[in-house]
Protein backbone atom coordinates (compact mmCIF):
# COMPACT_ATOMS: atom_id res chain seq x y z
CA UNK A 1 0.00 0.00 0.00
CA UNK A 2 1.45 3.40 -0.93
CA UNK A 3 1.11 5.80 1.30
CA UNK A 4 0.46 9.72 -1.01
CA UNK A 5 2.77 12.20 0.52
CA UNK A 6 1.61 15.38 2.10
CA UNK A 7 3.22 18.68 2.01
CA UNK A 8 2.41 21.54 3.85
CA UNK A 9 1.55 24.65 1.78
CA UNK A 10 3.75 27.97 2.08
CA UNK A 11 3.24 31.30 0.76
CA UNK A 12 6.63 32.49 -0.55
CA UNK A 13 7.07 35.86 -1.49
CA UNK A 14 7.69 37.37 -4.75
CA UNK A 15 9.65 40.35 -6.15
CA UNK A 16 8.59 42.00 -9.10
CA UNK A 17 10.86 40.79 -12.24
CA UNK A 18 13.20 43.11 -13.82
CA UNK A 19 14.73 42.95 -16.97
CA UNK A 20 14.13 40.20 -19.14
CA UNK A 21 11.98 38.87 -16.78
CA UNK A 22 9.87 41.76 -16.60
CA UNK A 23 9.32 41.94 -20.30
CA UNK A 24 8.46 37.70 -20.33
CA UNK A 25 5.92 38.55 -17.39
CA UNK A 26 4.03 41.38 -19.34
CA UNK A 27 4.10 39.41 -22.47
CA UNK A 28 2.65 36.56 -20.43
CA UNK A 29 0.13 38.85 -18.83
CA UNK A 30 -0.38 39.58 -22.81
CA UNK A 31 -1.09 36.69 -23.94
CA UNK A 32 -4.47 35.83 -24.11
CA UNK A 33 -5.83 32.17 -22.56
CA UNK A 34 -8.06 29.87 -24.45
CA UNK A 35 -11.95 29.60 -23.97
CA UNK A 36 -12.36 27.29 -21.35
CA UNK A 37 -15.53 26.93 -18.14
CA UNK A 38 -12.33 26.54 -15.78
CA UNK A 39 -10.10 29.85 -17.13
CA UNK A 40 -9.73 33.03 -15.48
CA UNK A 41 -9.42 36.61 -16.39
CA UNK A 42 -6.33 37.90 -16.84
CA UNK A 43 -4.88 40.15 -14.36
CA UNK A 44 -6.07 43.88 -14.55
CA UNK A 45 -3.79 47.04 -14.34
CA UNK A 46 -4.81 46.97 -10.73
CA UNK A 47 -3.76 43.41 -10.00
CA UNK A 48 -0.87 43.98 -11.52
CA UNK A 49 0.17 47.46 -9.98
CA UNK A 50 -0.33 45.79 -7.08
CA UNK A 51 2.64 42.89 -7.48
CA UNK A 52 5.20 46.24 -7.47
CA UNK A 53 8.05 45.81 -5.01
CA UNK A 54 7.12 48.19 -2.61
CA UNK A 55 4.49 46.23 -1.49
CA UNK A 56 6.20 42.68 -1.34
CA UNK A 57 6.66 42.94 2.57
CA UNK A 58 2.72 44.20 3.07
CA UNK A 59 1.22 41.00 0.83
CA UNK A 60 3.27 38.46 2.97
CA UNK A 61 0.82 35.93 4.31
CA UNK A 62 -2.00 37.06 1.92
CA UNK A 63 -3.79 36.32 -1.44
CA UNK A 64 -2.28 37.70 -4.23
CA UNK A 65 -4.89 37.16 -7.07
CA UNK A 66 -8.10 35.85 -7.79
CA UNK A 67 -5.89 33.50 -10.62
CA UNK A 68 -3.95 32.11 -7.54
CA UNK A 69 -6.81 31.28 -5.50
CA UNK A 70 -7.89 29.60 -8.72
CA UNK A 71 -4.89 27.47 -9.12
CA UNK A 72 -5.04 26.55 -5.46
CA UNK A 73 -8.46 25.16 -5.82
CA UNK A 74 -7.68 23.07 -9.10
CA UNK A 75 -4.46 21.88 -7.72
CA UNK A 76 -6.35 20.50 -4.59
CA UNK A 77 -9.08 19.24 -6.84
CA UNK A 78 -6.77 17.55 -9.26
CA UNK A 79 -4.82 15.90 -6.13
CA UNK A 80 -8.39 14.66 -4.88
CA UNK A 81 -8.51 13.02 -8.48
CA UNK A 82 -6.40 10.23 -6.66
CA UNK A 83 -3.88 10.21 -9.67
CA UNK A 84 -0.86 7.64 -9.38
CA UNK A 85 2.97 8.63 -9.57
CA UNK A 86 3.56 6.97 -13.05
CA UNK A 87 0.69 9.79 -14.21
CA UNK A 88 2.10 12.77 -12.66
CA UNK A 89 5.10 11.97 -13.80
CA UNK A 90 3.80 11.51 -17.42
CA UNK A 91 2.40 15.40 -16.50
CA UNK A 92 5.84 16.33 -15.28
CA UNK A 93 7.51 15.13 -18.53
CA UNK A 94 4.59 16.63 -20.88
CA UNK A 95 4.72 20.37 -19.34
CA UNK A 96 9.05 20.24 -19.85
CA UNK A 97 8.34 19.24 -23.35
CA UNK A 98 6.04 21.98 -24.03
CA UNK A 99 8.47 24.45 -22.66
CA UNK A 100 5.61 24.81 -18.57
CA UNK A 101 7.45 25.81 -15.81
CA UNK A 102 5.35 23.53 -13.35
CA UNK A 103 6.39 24.78 -9.39
CA UNK A 104 4.96 20.69 -8.75
CA UNK A 105 3.46 17.57 -10.55
CA UNK A 106 -0.23 18.48 -10.04
CA UNK A 107 0.72 22.15 -10.80
CA UNK A 108 1.92 20.27 -14.12
CA UNK A 109 -1.15 18.42 -14.88
CA UNK A 110 -2.98 22.12 -13.80
CA UNK A 111 -1.19 24.09 -16.79
CA UNK A 112 -1.43 20.96 -19.20
CA UNK A 113 -5.08 20.94 -18.64
CA UNK A 114 -5.10 25.13 -19.13
CA UNK A 115 -3.60 24.78 -22.68
CA UNK A 116 -5.76 22.30 -23.37
CA UNK A 117 -3.75 19.08 -23.43
CA UNK A 118 -4.35 15.45 -22.06
CA UNK A 119 -1.26 14.52 -20.19
CA UNK A 120 -3.05 10.88 -20.38
CA UNK A 121 -3.79 10.74 -23.43
CA UNK A 122 -2.01 8.32 -25.14
CA UNK A 123 -0.41 9.46 -28.86
CA UNK A 124 -0.44 7.94 -32.11
CA UNK A 125 2.15 8.32 -34.97
CA UNK A 126 -0.52 8.90 -37.32
CA UNK A 127 -1.88 11.34 -35.14
CA UNK A 128 1.46 13.50 -35.71
CA UNK A 129 1.18 14.56 -39.43
CA UNK A 130 -2.66 15.67 -40.35
CA UNK A 131 -3.39 16.99 -43.48
CA UNK A 132 -4.83 20.70 -43.81
CA UNK A 133 -3.79 21.56 -39.90
CA UNK A 134 -0.85 23.70 -39.24
CA UNK A 135 1.76 22.81 -36.74
CA UNK A 136 0.51 24.43 -33.74
CA UNK A 137 -2.58 22.96 -33.94
CA UNK A 138 -1.32 19.37 -34.04
CA UNK A 139 0.72 20.41 -30.99
CA UNK A 140 -2.01 21.73 -29.38
CA UNK A 141 -4.58 18.22 -29.07
CA UNK A 142 -5.61 14.99 -31.34
CA UNK A 143 -7.71 14.65 -34.46
CA UNK A 144 -10.25 12.09 -34.26
CA UNK A 145 -12.02 11.30 -37.26
CA UNK A 146 -15.19 12.69 -37.78
CA UNK A 147 -14.86 14.93 -35.14
CA UNK A 148 -11.99 17.43 -35.45
CA UNK A 149 -9.50 18.43 -33.03
CA UNK A 150 -9.89 17.50 -29.24
CA UNK A 151 -8.66 20.01 -26.87
CA UNK A 152 -9.40 19.74 -23.22
CA UNK A 153 -11.20 20.72 -21.42
CA UNK A 154 -13.30 21.61 -25.19
CA UNK A 155 -16.26 20.06 -25.32
CA UNK A 156 -17.19 17.35 -28.01
CA UNK A 157 -20.81 17.64 -29.08
CA UNK A 158 -22.27 14.44 -30.39
CA UNK A 159 -23.51 13.58 -33.81
CA UNK A 160 -26.90 14.11 -34.82
CA UNK A 161 -27.80 10.30 -34.71
CA UNK A 162 -26.63 9.23 -31.52
CA UNK A 163 -29.09 11.60 -29.58
CA UNK A 164 -31.71 9.51 -28.70
CA UNK A 165 -34.91 9.99 -30.51
CA UNK A 166 -37.38 12.58 -28.93
CA UNK A 167 -40.29 10.67 -30.81
CA UNK A 168 -43.27 9.60 -28.35
CA UNK A 169 -44.92 7.01 -28.70
CA UNK A 170 -48.94 6.08 -28.35
CA UNK A 171 -50.33 3.51 -27.05
CA UNK A 172 -51.65 2.29 -29.98
CA UNK A 173 -48.04 2.41 -32.15
CA UNK A 174 -46.43 0.95 -28.48
CA UNK A 175 -49.10 -2.09 -28.88
CA UNK A 176 -48.26 -2.60 -32.83
CA UNK A 177 -44.59 -2.89 -31.34
CA UNK A 178 -45.16 -5.46 -29.09
CA UNK A 179 -47.90 -7.71 -31.31
CA UNK A 180 -44.88 -7.07 -33.97
CA UNK A 181 -42.40 -8.43 -31.69
CA UNK A 182 -44.48 -11.70 -30.14
CA UNK A 183 -45.23 -12.73 -34.05
CA UNK A 184 -41.42 -12.45 -34.12
CA UNK A 185 -40.67 -14.83 -31.65
CA UNK A 186 -43.58 -17.10 -32.70
CA UNK A 187 -41.94 -17.37 -35.75
CA UNK A 188 -39.15 -17.91 -34.74
CA UNK A 189 -40.49 -20.56 -32.53
CA UNK A 190 -41.95 -22.05 -35.05
CA UNK A 191 -38.73 -21.88 -36.78
CA UNK A 192 -36.77 -23.93 -34.56
CA UNK A 193 -39.57 -26.18 -33.93
CA UNK A 194 -39.45 -27.18 -37.32
CA UNK A 195 -36.03 -27.49 -37.58
CA UNK A 196 -35.83 -29.91 -34.65
CA UNK A 197 -38.32 -31.49 -35.76
CA UNK A 198 -36.66 -32.30 -39.42
CA UNK A 199 -33.60 -32.69 -37.30
CA UNK A 200 -35.07 -35.52 -35.09
CA UNK A 201 -37.05 -36.89 -38.29
CA UNK A 202 -33.79 -37.16 -40.13
CA UNK A 203 -31.25 -38.53 -37.26
CA UNK A 204 -33.90 -40.84 -35.27
CA UNK A 205 -37.27 -41.36 -36.72
CA UNK A 206 -36.40 -41.77 -40.16
CA UNK A 207 -33.32 -45.02 -38.80
CA UNK A 208 -36.18 -46.13 -36.22
CA UNK A 209 -38.46 -46.45 -39.23
CA UNK A 210 -36.12 -47.89 -41.11
CA UNK A 211 -35.02 -50.65 -38.57
CA UNK A 212 -38.33 -51.54 -37.80
CA UNK A 213 -39.17 -52.28 -41.70
CA UNK A 214 -35.86 -54.62 -41.66
CA UNK A 215 -37.14 -56.62 -38.21
CA UNK A 216 -41.09 -57.08 -39.41
CA UNK A 217 -40.45 -57.05 -43.41
CA UNK A 218 -36.93 -58.48 -44.34
CA UNK A 219 -35.31 -59.94 -41.45
CA UNK A 220 -35.42 -63.95 -41.78
CA UNK A 221 -36.71 -65.94 -38.76
CA UNK A 222 -34.53 -67.80 -36.28
CA UNK A 223 -35.65 -70.53 -34.35
CA UNK A 224 -33.67 -70.88 -30.91
CA UNK A 225 -33.34 -74.41 -28.79
CA UNK A 226 -32.69 -74.13 -25.18
CA UNK A 227 -30.55 -76.78 -23.03
CA UNK A 228 -29.47 -76.92 -19.86
CA UNK A 229 -26.79 -79.51 -18.16
CA UNK A 230 -24.56 -79.50 -15.69
CA UNK A 231 -21.22 -81.51 -14.64
CA UNK A 232 -21.46 -83.64 -11.46
CA UNK A 233 -18.44 -86.42 -9.49
CA UNK A 234 -18.66 -89.71 -9.26
CA UNK A 235 -18.77 -88.91 -5.47
CA UNK A 236 -21.59 -86.82 -5.46
CA UNK A 237 -19.52 -83.91 -3.95
CA UNK A 238 -16.27 -82.32 -2.77
CA UNK A 239 -15.02 -85.41 -1.98
CA UNK A 240 -14.28 -87.04 1.50
CA UNK A 241 -13.66 -84.85 4.74
CA UNK A 242 -15.62 -83.62 7.83
CA UNK A 243 -16.88 -80.89 6.31
CA UNK A 244 -17.35 -81.90 2.55
CA UNK A 245 -21.25 -81.88 3.76
CA UNK A 246 -21.10 -78.82 4.61
CA UNK A 247 -19.74 -77.38 0.68
CA UNK A 248 -22.43 -77.43 -2.36
CA UNK A 249 -21.58 -80.10 -4.45
CA UNK A 250 -21.33 -77.44 -7.30
CA UNK A 251 -18.69 -75.43 -6.34
CA UNK A 252 -16.29 -78.94 -6.45
CA UNK A 253 -16.79 -78.53 -10.29
CA UNK A 254 -17.29 -74.88 -10.98
CA UNK A 255 -13.72 -74.85 -12.90
CA UNK A 256 -14.51 -77.64 -15.50
CA UNK A 257 -17.81 -76.03 -15.86
CA UNK A 258 -16.05 -72.71 -16.91
CA UNK A 259 -14.02 -74.69 -19.01
CA UNK A 260 -16.30 -76.49 -21.01
CA UNK A 261 -18.33 -72.96 -21.28
CA UNK A 262 -15.22 -71.51 -22.59
CA UNK A 263 -14.44 -74.78 -24.90
CA UNK A 264 -18.10 -74.73 -26.60
CA UNK A 265 -17.97 -71.26 -27.10
CA UNK A 266 -14.17 -71.28 -28.73
CA UNK A 267 -13.19 -71.68 -32.87
CA UNK A 268 -12.26 -75.48 -32.16
CA UNK A 269 -16.09 -76.33 -31.73
CA UNK A 270 -16.95 -74.26 -34.29
CA UNK A 271 -15.06 -76.10 -36.77
CA UNK A 272 -16.01 -79.56 -35.42
CA UNK A 273 -19.73 -78.44 -35.71
CA UNK A 274 -19.13 -77.02 -39.20
CA UNK A 275 -16.66 -80.43 -40.51
CA UNK A 276 -19.36 -82.87 -38.99
CA UNK A 277 -23.11 -81.03 -39.41
CA UNK A 278 -22.02 -77.77 -41.95
CA UNK A 279 -22.44 -75.19 -39.56
CA UNK A 280 -21.09 -72.73 -42.34
CA UNK A 281 -23.22 -73.84 -44.97
CA UNK A 282 -26.62 -73.58 -43.14
CA UNK A 283 -26.05 -69.93 -42.70
CA UNK A 284 -24.50 -69.35 -46.15
CA UNK A 285 -28.42 -70.16 -47.60
CA UNK A 286 -29.78 -67.72 -49.88
CA UNK A 287 -32.98 -67.94 -47.96
CA UNK A 288 -31.27 -66.21 -45.00
CA UNK A 289 -31.69 -62.31 -45.59
CA UNK A 290 -28.13 -60.72 -46.49
CA UNK A 291 -27.33 -59.24 -43.07
CA UNK A 292 -27.62 -62.64 -40.88
CA UNK A 293 -25.95 -64.34 -44.38
CA UNK A 294 -22.74 -65.92 -44.41
CA UNK A 295 -20.32 -65.92 -47.24
CA UNK A 296 -20.22 -69.13 -49.03
CA UNK A 297 -16.48 -68.64 -48.98
CA UNK A 298 -16.62 -66.98 -45.37
CA UNK A 299 -13.22 -68.00 -43.12
CA UNK A 300 -13.62 -69.25 -40.15
CA UNK A 301 -12.82 -65.82 -38.21
CA UNK A 302 -15.93 -64.41 -39.87
CA UNK A 303 -17.84 -68.28 -39.38
CA UNK A 304 -16.96 -67.33 -35.47
CA UNK A 305 -18.07 -64.25 -35.08
CA UNK A 306 -21.73 -65.47 -36.69
CA UNK A 307 -21.06 -68.64 -34.31
CA UNK A 308 -20.67 -66.29 -31.22
CA UNK A 309 -24.08 -64.44 -32.20
CA UNK A 310 -25.91 -67.51 -32.35
CA UNK A 311 -24.28 -69.55 -29.29
CA UNK A 312 -25.44 -68.28 -26.26
CA UNK A 313 -24.13 -70.21 -23.04
CA UNK A 314 -23.98 -68.79 -19.57
CA UNK A 315 -23.11 -70.15 -16.53
CA UNK A 316 -24.99 -69.97 -12.55
CA UNK A 317 -22.57 -70.61 -10.00
CA UNK A 318 -24.94 -70.60 -7.43
CA UNK A 319 -26.81 -73.72 -9.22
CA UNK A 320 -23.87 -75.01 -10.86
CA UNK A 321 -26.28 -75.63 -14.18
CA UNK A 322 -24.51 -74.70 -17.79
CA UNK A 323 -28.09 -73.41 -19.68
CA UNK A 324 -27.14 -73.22 -23.61
CA UNK A 325 -29.21 -71.86 -26.33
CA UNK A 326 -28.39 -72.55 -30.25
CA UNK A 327 -30.14 -70.25 -32.81
CA UNK A 328 -30.77 -71.72 -36.32
CA UNK A 329 -32.99 -70.76 -39.56
CA UNK A 330 -34.57 -74.44 -38.88
CA UNK A 331 -35.58 -75.86 -35.95
CA UNK A 332 -34.89 -79.08 -36.23
CA UNK A 333 -31.17 -77.88 -37.17
CA UNK A 334 -31.20 -76.11 -33.99
CA UNK A 335 -31.49 -79.56 -32.14
CA UNK A 336 -29.22 -81.40 -34.03
CA UNK A 337 -26.71 -78.21 -33.24
CA UNK A 338 -27.30 -78.35 -29.47
CA UNK A 339 -26.80 -81.95 -29.33
CA UNK A 340 -23.53 -82.46 -31.06
CA UNK A 341 -22.37 -79.52 -28.68
CA UNK A 342 -23.60 -81.40 -25.46
CA UNK A 343 -21.86 -84.53 -26.80
CA UNK A 344 -18.48 -82.08 -27.17
CA UNK A 345 -18.55 -81.05 -23.79
CA UNK A 346 -19.32 -84.60 -22.27
CA UNK A 347 -15.79 -86.05 -24.08
CA UNK A 348 -14.34 -82.53 -23.23
CA UNK A 349 -15.20 -83.03 -19.18
CA UNK A 350 -13.95 -86.65 -20.02
CA UNK A 351 -10.70 -85.74 -21.42
CA UNK A 352 -10.13 -83.33 -18.79
CA UNK A 353 -11.01 -85.78 -15.66
CA UNK A 354 -8.62 -88.40 -17.54
CA UNK A 355 -5.37 -87.08 -17.36
CA UNK A 356 -5.96 -86.46 -13.48
CA UNK A 357 -6.64 -90.18 -13.10
CA UNK A 358 -4.19 -91.23 -15.53
CA UNK A 359 -1.37 -89.24 -13.78
CA UNK A 360 -2.64 -90.43 -10.11
CA UNK A 361 -2.49 -94.46 -11.47
CA UNK A 362 0.48 -94.62 -13.27
CA UNK A 363 2.53 -93.03 -9.96
CA UNK A 364 1.23 -95.27 -7.95
CA UNK A 365 2.11 -97.93 -10.61
CA UNK A 366 5.31 -97.22 -10.80
CA UNK A 367 5.90 -97.13 -7.10
CA UNK A 368 4.36 -100.70 -6.73
CA UNK A 369 6.88 -102.49 -9.71
CA UNK A 370 9.76 -99.92 -8.39
CA UNK A 371 9.03 -101.62 -5.09
CA UNK A 372 8.61 -105.47 -6.19
CA UNK A 373 11.84 -104.83 -7.81
CA UNK A 374 13.74 -104.14 -4.66
CA UNK A 375 12.22 -106.61 -2.82
CA UNK A 376 12.83 -109.50 -4.94
CA UNK A 377 16.90 -108.05 -5.32
CA UNK A 378 16.64 -108.14 -1.41
CA UNK A 379 15.70 -111.89 -1.82
CA UNK A 380 17.83 -112.45 -4.27
CA UNK A 381 20.97 -111.05 -2.26
CA UNK A 382 19.73 -113.40 1.07
CA UNK A 383 19.51 -116.43 -1.01
CA UNK A 384 23.66 -116.14 -2.48
CA UNK A 385 24.60 -115.51 0.91
CA UNK A 386 23.56 -118.58 1.94
CA UNK A 387 24.34 -120.65 -0.77
CA UNK A 388 27.70 -118.94 -0.88
CA UNK A 389 28.26 -120.12 3.50
CA UNK A 390 26.38 -123.39 2.59
CA UNK A 391 24.85 -123.22 6.43
CA UNK A 392 23.43 -120.58 8.61
CA UNK A 393 26.47 -118.74 10.09
CA UNK A 394 23.87 -117.55 12.82
CA UNK A 395 22.73 -121.09 13.96
CA UNK A 396 27.07 -121.78 14.00
CA UNK A 397 27.96 -118.56 15.83
CA UNK A 398 24.49 -119.21 18.28
CA UNK A 399 25.90 -122.94 18.99
CA UNK A 400 29.43 -121.73 19.25
CA UNK A 401 28.11 -119.20 21.87
CA UNK A 402 26.21 -121.72 23.72
CA UNK A 403 29.60 -123.94 23.94
CA UNK A 404 31.92 -121.60 25.11
CA UNK A 405 29.24 -120.07 27.77
CA UNK A 406 29.53 -123.93 29.29
CA UNK A 407 33.14 -124.51 29.08
CA UNK A 408 33.81 -121.04 30.90
CA UNK A 409 31.14 -122.05 33.59
CA UNK A 410 33.18 -125.26 33.60
CA UNK A 411 35.95 -123.12 33.62
CA UNK A 412 35.18 -120.87 36.33
CA UNK A 413 34.44 -124.53 38.60
CA UNK A 414 38.51 -125.89 37.88
CA UNK A 415 39.83 -122.41 39.03
CA UNK A 416 37.69 -122.55 41.81
CA UNK A 417 38.68 -125.95 42.47
CA UNK A 418 42.30 -125.45 42.09
CA UNK A 419 42.68 -122.53 44.24
CA UNK A 420 40.81 -124.63 46.92
CA UNK A 421 43.33 -126.79 47.08
CA UNK A 422 46.12 -124.10 46.97
CA UNK A 423 45.06 -122.52 49.87
CA UNK A 424 45.66 -126.11 51.76
CA UNK A 425 48.94 -125.44 53.85
CA UNK A 426 49.99 -129.17 52.58
CA UNK A 427 48.10 -129.82 49.48
CA UNK A 428 48.03 -133.09 47.38
CA UNK A 429 50.06 -132.51 44.50
CA UNK A 430 48.63 -134.88 42.31
CA UNK A 431 45.40 -133.43 42.79
CA UNK A 432 46.68 -129.83 42.06
CA UNK A 433 48.48 -131.19 38.72
CA UNK A 434 45.33 -132.69 37.68
CA UNK A 435 43.38 -129.26 38.71
CA UNK A 436 45.88 -127.36 36.57
CA UNK A 437 45.33 -129.52 33.71
CA UNK A 438 41.60 -129.43 33.72
CA UNK A 439 42.14 -125.87 33.90
CA UNK A 440 44.75 -125.44 30.79
CA UNK A 441 42.57 -127.49 28.76
CA UNK A 442 39.46 -125.59 29.06
CA UNK A 443 41.39 -122.65 28.55
CA UNK A 444 42.50 -124.04 24.74
CA UNK A 445 39.52 -125.64 24.69
CA UNK A 446 37.73 -121.73 24.52
CA UNK A 447 40.95 -120.34 22.66
CA UNK A 448 39.53 -122.90 19.85
CA UNK A 449 36.24 -121.54 19.98
CA UNK A 450 37.06 -117.88 20.08
CA UNK A 451 39.15 -118.60 17.14
CA UNK A 452 36.16 -120.30 15.05
CA UNK A 453 34.39 -117.31 15.20
CA UNK A 454 36.80 -114.75 14.29
CA UNK A 455 39.28 -116.02 12.18
CA UNK A 456 38.06 -116.40 8.44
CA UNK A 457 37.51 -119.95 7.16
CA UNK A 458 37.79 -120.53 3.33
CA UNK A 459 35.00 -117.71 2.17
CA UNK A 460 37.12 -115.13 3.81
CA UNK A 461 35.06 -114.46 6.68
CA UNK A 462 34.96 -114.98 9.85
CA UNK A 463 31.01 -116.36 11.40
CA UNK A 464 30.32 -112.94 13.40
CA UNK A 465 31.41 -110.89 9.41
CA UNK A 466 29.39 -113.82 7.99
CA UNK A 467 26.04 -113.36 10.37
CA UNK A 468 26.37 -109.50 9.90
CA UNK A 469 25.76 -110.01 6.15
CA UNK A 470 23.13 -112.21 6.65
CA UNK A 471 21.34 -109.79 9.21
CA UNK A 472 21.58 -106.99 7.03
CA UNK A 473 20.21 -108.74 4.14
CA UNK A 474 17.57 -109.77 6.34
CA UNK A 475 17.00 -105.98 7.34
CA UNK A 476 17.00 -105.26 3.41
CA UNK A 477 14.15 -107.55 2.72
CA UNK A 478 11.94 -106.43 5.61
CA UNK A 479 12.24 -102.73 4.08
CA UNK A 480 11.42 -104.17 0.80
CA UNK A 481 8.61 -106.07 2.19
CA UNK A 482 7.00 -102.91 4.33
CA UNK A 483 7.57 -100.72 0.81
CA UNK A 484 5.72 -103.33 -1.00
CA UNK A 485 2.88 -103.15 1.42
CA UNK A 486 2.99 -99.12 1.30
CA UNK A 487 2.80 -99.50 -2.63
CA UNK A 488 -0.16 -102.12 -2.58
CA UNK A 489 -1.70 -99.64 -0.54
CA UNK A 490 -1.05 -96.60 -2.71
CA UNK A 491 -2.53 -98.15 -5.80
CA UNK A 492 -5.59 -99.04 -3.82
CA UNK A 493 -6.07 -95.45 -2.92
CA UNK A 494 -4.98 -94.23 -5.92
CA UNK A 495 -8.07 -96.39 -7.65
CA UNK A 496 -9.84 -95.01 -5.21
CA UNK A 497 -9.57 -91.66 -5.93
CA UNK A 498 -8.97 -91.53 -9.71
CA UNK A 499 -12.80 -92.82 -9.50
CA UNK A 500 -13.42 -90.16 -7.32
CA UNK A 501 -12.39 -87.40 -9.89
CA UNK A 502 -14.56 -88.89 -12.82
CA UNK A 503 -16.72 -86.74 -14.03
CA UNK A 504 -19.69 -87.24 -16.24
CA UNK A 505 -22.26 -84.74 -17.64
CA UNK A 506 -26.02 -85.06 -16.86
CA UNK A 507 -28.44 -83.21 -19.32
CA UNK A 508 -31.82 -82.37 -17.47
CA UNK A 509 -32.99 -80.41 -19.80
CA UNK A 510 -32.69 -82.22 -23.19
CA UNK A 511 -32.50 -79.93 -26.60
CA UNK A 512 -36.41 -79.91 -28.39
CA UNK A 513 -37.06 -78.47 -31.75
CA UNK A 514 -39.38 -75.25 -31.21
CA UNK A 515 -42.32 -74.99 -33.25
CA UNK A 516 -42.70 -71.06 -33.67
CA UNK A 517 -39.50 -68.72 -34.44
CA UNK A 518 -38.32 -66.98 -31.47
CA UNK A 519 -35.98 -64.17 -32.97
CA UNK A 520 -36.05 -61.20 -34.04
CA UNK A 521 -37.69 -59.62 -31.10
CA UNK A 522 -39.39 -57.17 -33.37
CA UNK A 523 -40.99 -54.84 -31.30
CA UNK A 524 -37.97 -54.84 -28.28
CA UNK A 525 -35.34 -54.30 -31.23
CA UNK A 526 -37.26 -50.90 -32.89
CA UNK A 527 -37.69 -49.64 -29.58
CA UNK A 528 -33.44 -50.34 -28.55
CA UNK A 529 -32.84 -48.62 -32.00
CA UNK A 530 -35.21 -45.85 -31.39
CA UNK A 531 -33.62 -45.21 -28.10
CA UNK A 532 -30.00 -45.94 -29.78
CA UNK A 533 -30.34 -43.23 -32.19
CA UNK A 534 -32.05 -40.89 -29.38
CA UNK A 535 -29.05 -41.26 -27.37
CA UNK A 536 -26.55 -40.71 -29.98
CA UNK A 537 -28.70 -37.57 -31.34
CA UNK A 538 -28.76 -35.85 -27.70
CA UNK A 539 -24.67 -36.52 -27.24
CA UNK A 540 -24.27 -34.97 -30.27
CA UNK A 541 -26.46 -32.16 -29.84
CA UNK A 542 -24.89 -31.55 -26.51
CA UNK A 543 -21.14 -31.82 -27.74
CA UNK A 544 -21.73 -29.35 -30.70
CA UNK A 545 -23.69 -26.74 -28.44
CA UNK A 546 -21.31 -26.79 -25.81
CA UNK A 547 -18.34 -26.09 -28.34
CA UNK A 548 -20.61 -23.44 -30.07
CA UNK A 549 -20.78 -21.75 -26.56
CA UNK A 550 -17.17 -22.02 -26.09
CA UNK A 551 -16.06 -20.88 -29.35
CA UNK A 552 -18.80 -18.15 -29.01
CA UNK A 553 -16.54 -16.99 -25.83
Amino acid sequence: MTTKPKARKFRIKRTAPTGAGASEAAATARKPLPANEGATAPPTPKETAATAPGQDQARSGAVESAREVKAETDIDAIRREGLTGRQLRMARRMAQKHGLAPISDFDAVRQLRLQGIDPFQASNMLELVVPGKDASEEEMGTVLPGMGKIQLPQTVRPAADQLPQTEVYTADRRAQEITSIQRDIARRRRKRLVLLIARLSAFVFLPTILAGWYYYAIATPMFSTKSEFLIQSADGGAGGGPLSGLIPSQLANSQESIAVQSYLTSKDAMIRLDEELGYKRHFSQDAIDAIQRLDPDATNEAAHKVYKKNIKIGYDPTEGVVRMEVIAADPQVAADFSKALISYAEERVDELSQNIRNDAMEDARRNLETAKKERRAAQEDLIRLQEVYSVDPLEQLGALRGQITTYEQQLLEKQLALQALLDNPRPNQAKVDGARGDVRRLQDLLDGLDARMTEPDKSGLSLVQQSTEIELSRADLATADAFLQSALQGEKQSALEAGRQVRYLTVPVRPIASDAPSYPRKFENTILAFLIFSGIYLMVSLTSSILREQVSN
